[in-house]
């Protein structure tokens, strides 16, 4: 009897290659955990590449940085030009721990000089793990695609208590103004809930992203209102367990996020399977 042409694509042939490939990515794991696990509090601070040194923003996150060193705060960045250039150097003239984060692309990079720690990672994944597991507080100040890609990462993780609900900083009301109208006219309600508009706040001065970040590491201001998954959030802010012991479903894993819960087989009656699954 022939073989299902299907089923016959979707076997996988070895490839020592990618195998080996392994390696490299547990090393950016292992140099980044070495690296990071001695910062201490810190504050991510995203925005574009692109930022000019007399751009008000540039300036705005520059100042932040030092106010943050001031809070005994560590800044962390992307390391390269613009506002993360702006952060590091508000940071190191502050006297204070300077992070930087390099990220190799197909075109030249070039890191700024005012990092006092720089990584450099190959994988967007696992230098994303480090702005994540050692961030107590995230400011996003304009950029591109790829700030948006860090703030949507981010928020999404809050939303889904994959993470704590840290507090996620706009800065910019001109510039993220937009962005928060389609978000309450376009996604909410059909596609977010309406109070997962509040899993971030909008600044306008370094002063106050300071202020907003400072107070919301004391008192989280985000937290669900359908009851079952705020009973389910109290009971993760006070779990304790080893991923490996009992209760482990929602402890917290060594990448910074939280474990959960088997995915069930859904009872609707719509989803109804009418044959096996390929394997």
């Amino acid at each position: 009897m022939p073989k299902d042409p299907i089923i016959q694509t979707r076997q996988l042939t070895p490839n020592a290659n990618e195998s080996w490939r392994i390696f490299r990515i547990m090393s950016e794991f292992v140099e980044g955990f070495e690296v990071m696990g001695h910062v201490g509090p810190a504050v991510t601070i995203f925005g574009s590449a692109r930022t000019k040194p007399t751009d008000p923003y540039y300036l705005a996150a520059e100042k932040t940085a030092k106010l943050l060193v001031k809070k005994k705060y560590a800044v962390i960045t992307g390391g390269g030009p613009g506002i993360m250039e702006a952060g590091n150097k508000g940071a190191k003239e502050a006297h204070g721990k300077s992070i930087g984060l390099n990220i190799t692309l197909p075109h030249e990079q070039e890191g700024n000089k005012y990092q006092t720690t720089a990584l450099d990672f190959h994988y967007f994944y696992a230098r994303k793990v480090m702005f994540v597991k050692y961030a107590s507080s995230f400011i996003c100040f304009p950029g591109g695609f790829g700030t948006l890609d860090e703030f949507f990462e981010v928020v999404t993780l809050v939303q889904t208590m994959k993470v704590e609900p840290v507090p996620i900083v706009l800065y910019g009301s001109e510039f993220w103004g937009g962005l928060v109208d389609w978000i309450e006219n376009r996604l909410a309600p059909g596609f977010v809930d309406q109070e997962d508009r509040q899993i971030f706040r909008i600044v306008d001065s370094p002063e106050e992203a300071v202020k907003v970040v400072t107070a919301g590491m004391k008192k989280h201001w985000w937290k669900p209102t359908d009851r079952k998954l705020r009973k389910l959030a109290d009971e993760l802010k006070n779990e304790t367990a080893a991923p490996l012991e009992s209760g482990a479903a929602i402890a917290t894993t060594g990448e910074g996020t939280r474990y959960g819960k088997r995915v069930k087989k859904t009872t609707h009656k719509h989803a109804k399977v009418t044959g096996k699954p390929v394997q």
